[in-house]
């Protein structure tokens, strides 16, 4: 009976029912409502934890079938969550790239950490706290989550902006400042004499020492080892091995940083870093990829279930007050140090908003300083509160400032005169999109003596472009009457090149509604992309699975000797053949 017993309790079984079940209820909600799945997941831990729902489990004993009540288990494998993400970050770099970026993190991250320390500690003690648990506070809510914010980035595909390497610089220097924090308790904690001030400062220097020890052994280790390992690993054409050792590589580094002091993500970091300067990346991240995203699902709805809704409705004044007094600081000072480093303002706006939460960070420091008696436990509640509703509102912010900027771009766009289409040019091409396939696109006409007209909306690029003596203006093509200023109604053809599928036919709906008749060229990502736009009115669509593929395949019988015009006539009926099937979905409609 016992063993019948044990067989039948389901322990932390039913915790991860309620989790995979969250999540094939909230991302394809979030989908269709056509919202970030971070705030889904944070929505789900506030309502599904145990100071919301779970508290009703003693008098209804079903709820303990949809809520999750062990904050401990599900903090230890969000940790894993946050490592896994910084892994696939690092794997998108490399050491040459990051030292490219010294002066980012170790300038404007590290100037970052210190004002707002300051004046987060200022704010603290003018509100009547002692000037060590004030020190405390200013620390850990100057911290940003790594883990809200880089998702956010990918989510919006600018990981790889401007906005994006100069927000990554700062979350990165955000994580090399956890061992001074760490220590800034240690010495506050206690009573400091000349003796036991000689102590801790020798501590500090030796956790430092030991820090950088741990960084050198993985780097060290990586470059002498790793590719040697996965190659060896790699030859036995097991995928469950090779899938094991990216689990021991990235799990590995992350408890060797911890156990220095440093945080498991810049563990992680590094063994991203390290594998990206070898041939297994790609393969590595997608194999990868499935378990960043539940574990960060999992990460993102620990932090929901830390909001104590009855802890709310105690303060409920000042707990607003304090939340937007905390992100305006730290939006503040952002916003003028990212100015300083030579970012435009638009950009300015957009990092300062998506740093201006807190961080995960700050629930393990609040919890050390209230232990060790800086910090009473109503304060150490209250400032959870506060950390956790910025992290709430992270999402909503990084809407703000996306919008903002684009405000911002577009004013500093009219100003400088790059709205004006100027005179209208019969017969121009109009080309929508001003990135690497526009530009090119662009080069090949002005080569061949052919009048255009390129619209953007970075303003970056139509300052590039612009400098290159191409005609590029900045704009809004979805808008019918900046067609028109345009000249859409005398243009030859229209050519689409962003790579944003949405974009692509919205804008070709736009042009087909404004002139039905007009040649309309667009990039498309895929067949079923494809299809799509044929309907909305385009004339020609290009996928770039199929051209790329035709391309490789012209260069492969070109090297095996075929004569240019045979090649030319078999990618000419192939990429019909592709395409007929296509038109004639089409037409079957």
């Amino acid at each position: 009976m016992a063993r019948m017993a044990a067989g039948t309790d389901i322990g932390i079984y039913r915790e991860a029912l309620v989790f995979l079940g969250t999540a094939g209820v909230m991302i394809p909600l979030m989908a269709r409502l056509r919202v970030s799945p971070v705030v889904g997941f944070l929505v789900a831990g506030l309502l599904l934890g145990p100071n919301s729902i779970g508290r009703l489990e003693g008098a209804l004993p079903w709820l303990g079938w949809i809520t999750i009540t062990s904050q401990e288990a599900v903090d230890r494998l969000a940790e894993l969550g946050v490592a896994f993400l910084l892994f696939t970050i690092g794997l998108e770099l490399s050491f040459d790239r990051l030292w490219t970026m010294r002066r980012l993190v170790f300038g404007l991250g590290m100037a970052q950490v210190v004002l707002t320390t300051a004046a987060i500690c200022a704010t603290a003690l003018a509100f009547g706290n002692p000037l060590d648990a004030s020190l405390v506070i200013g620390a850990c809510l100057a911290l940003s989550s790594t883990a809200i914010v880089l998702q956010l980035l990918a989510e919006q595909h600018q990981l790889t902006s401007v906005a994006g390497r100069s927000i990554f610089a700062v979350l990165l220097a955000q994580d090399l400042a956890v061992v001074p924090i760490l220590f800034l308790i240690v010495v506050f904690g206690g009573t400091v004499g000349d003796g036991a001030a000689t102590s801790v400062w020798a501590g500090l220097g030796l956790a430092l020492a030991q820090a950088a020890a741990a960084i050198l052994l993985i780097v060290g280790f990586g470059r002498l080892i790793l590719r040697r390992l996965f190659r060896l690993v790699a030859r036995t054409h097991n995928r469950e091995l090779f899938m094991a050792t990216i689990l021991f590589v990235v799990v590995g580094t992350s408890l060797l940083t911890q156990f220095a002091g440093l945080s498991m993500a810049l563990g992680a970091f590094l063994a991203g870093l390290l594998l990206a300067e070898t041939e297994f990346r790609r393969q590595v991240e997608v194999d990868i990829e499935p378990f960043k995203g539940m574990l960060l699902g999992l990460f993102f709805i620990s932090v929901g279930m830390r909001i104590d809704l009855a802890e709310v409705t105690q303060e409920p004044v000042m707990l607003v007050a304090s939340v937007i007094g905390m992100v305006a600081i730290k939006a503040a000072v952002v916003a003028v140090l990212a100015r300083l480093f030579g970012l435009a303002w638009p950009l300015a706006a957009e990092a300062s908003l998506l740093l201006a939460g807190g961080g995960e960070f700050a629930f393990l420091v609040l919890g050390l300083g209230s232990s060790s008696g800086l910090i009473s436990p109503d304060v150490e509640q209250f400032m959870l509160l506060v950390s956790s509703g910025t992290m709430l509102l992270t999402p909503l912010l990084a809407k703000v400032g996306s919008r903002a900027g684009l405000r911002a771009t577009r004013a500093r766009a009219l100003d400088e005169g790059h709205a004006d289409p100027g005179p209208v040019e019969a017969g121009r091409v109009v080309v929508v999109g001003y990135g690497r396939v526009g530009r090119l696109i662009c080069e090949v006409l002005a080569a061949e003596g052919r009048p255009f007209i390129a619209i953007a909306r970075d303003t970056e690029a139509v300052r590039q472009g612009r400098a290159a003596g191409h005609d590029v203006v900045y704009g809004n093509a979805v808008q019918r009457e900046f067609l028109r200023r345009c000249g859409l109604d005398q243009a030859a053809a229209v050519v689409l090149t962003m790579h944003d599928p949405v974009a692509a036919e919205r804008i070709a709906a736009a042009i087909h509604a404004e002139r039905a008749g007009i040649p309309i060229v667009v990039r498309a990502r895929d067949a079923e992309h494809a299809i799509r736009l044929f309907k909305l009115g385009a004339t020609e669509v290009v996928p770039e699975v199929l051209e790329t593929g035709l391309e490789l395949a012209g260069t492969a019988l070109e090297t095996l000797g075929m004569p240019a015009a045979r090649i030319d006539a078999v990618i000419r009926g192939k990429r019909e053949e592709i395409k007929r099937p296509l038109r004639d979905a089409i037409a079957a409609e």
